[in-house]
């Protein structure tokens, strides 16, 4: 059953009449539909292409958040081989929110990390919609002290609406979590890779984030907090959602040209959530093109370089 966002709601009643006739037709060998469907199909497609030509900032974050999106567990079982899951950060207990493991990418060992969200009820639940608390962050440590001890490239895959922000996880130390994964991305010696495949929320994702190449899906998100979350703070009223949006910057396009991400990787017509496998693919590839370079280079060049891009970050400027 396809999941249509409020934006999308022409196009889902066109889309439902063309279904509609068809299942006339498969109820009733007589009918003869196809012409009419075949009609309504190319009044969709053109629909489809005009709303996703100039996608507003806040469409781009419903759109980001699209349950349908492949997650990070769809990304590990299609473009990695022998994946070995490892739990725990050695402290308190293992979070959910985050997965990741050891693995092979194109068949060289690699150390893959990520936020999960979770696909249906149950888990998401489980996965606390992919919001991490101090000890998934520590957990991600962990993975990354590996990474470096072992000469192990880091893929983390970036998809949270930002750390989890209750009192059990204040009280195990949320930010100083979130400051020592972000200082441990900063300081390994291993090529870094990291891709925004959803949303990119505050510290939950900077975290993962900071690193040698950083990558973000069209229509992904990427921002210090969320939409509604900057309206409620500076114009007390959650429902100015779409004018902080428009002020974050927090589209992969914007923040391209703000030299924050090095790269964009296309969506197909309509969204990930439209064909999970060549998004999949897409950023496979992106990811092989970026690692490429880097596995020629000295540890302390991959070091020195990601230092010299965080330090250079903000030269645009907000003109841009």
């Amino acid at each position: 059953m396809t999941h249509y966002l409020e934006f999308e709601k022409p196009l889902a009643e066109i889309e439902g009449k063309a279904e509609e006739l068809r299942a006339m037709a498969r109820n009733n060998e007589e009918m003869d539909v196809e012409k009419e469907a075949a009609a309504l199909d190319k009044k969709a497609a053109d629909m489809l292409k005009d709303l996703y030509k100039g996608l507003t900032p806040w469409r781009k974050c419903q759109v980001a958040r699209h349950p349908d999106r492949p997650h990070c567990k769809d990304y590990i079982e299609a473009l990695f081989t022998e994946y070995t899951p490892l739990a725990g950060d050695r402290n308190f207990a293992d979070d959910h929110a985050v997965m990741g493991g050891l693995a092979r990418f194109n068949d060289q060992p690699v150390v893959v990390i990520g936020q999960e969200k979770g696909h249906d009820t149950k888990s998401r639940i489980e996965r606390n919609f992919g919001m991490a608390r101090p000890e998934g962050y520590r957990k991600a440590i962990r993975l990354m002290d590996l990474a470096d001890r072992f000469g192990l490239p880091v893929i983390a895959l970036v998809d949270t609406p930002g750390a989890y922000p209750g009192k059990g996880a204040e009280e195990r130390g949320q930010s100083e979590a979130i400051a020592q994964s972000t200082a441990k991305c900063l300081k390994l010696k291993v090529p870094m890779i990291s891709v925004i495949i959803g949303e990119g929320g505050s510290g939950g994702a900077v975290a993962f984030a900071s690193s040698n190449k950083l990558a973000m899906l069209e229509h992904s998100v990427y921002s210090v907090i969320s939409p509604e979350g900057c309206a409620s703070i500076l114009w007390k009223d959650a429902e100015k959602m779409r004018e902080a949006a428009e002020a974050l910057r927090l589209t992969a396009q914007d923040l391209q040209k703000l030299g924050v991400i090095d790269q964009i990787i296309p969506e197909p017509l309509g969204g990930a959530q439209r064909d999970r496998e060549a998004t999949i693919a897409a950023v496979g590839k992106a990811i092989e093109a970026m690692l490429t370079p880097l596995q020629k280079k000295k540890p302390e060049t991959i070091l020195k370089d990601r230092r010299k891009k965080f330090l250079d970050m903000g030269s645009k400027g907000l003109a841009a």
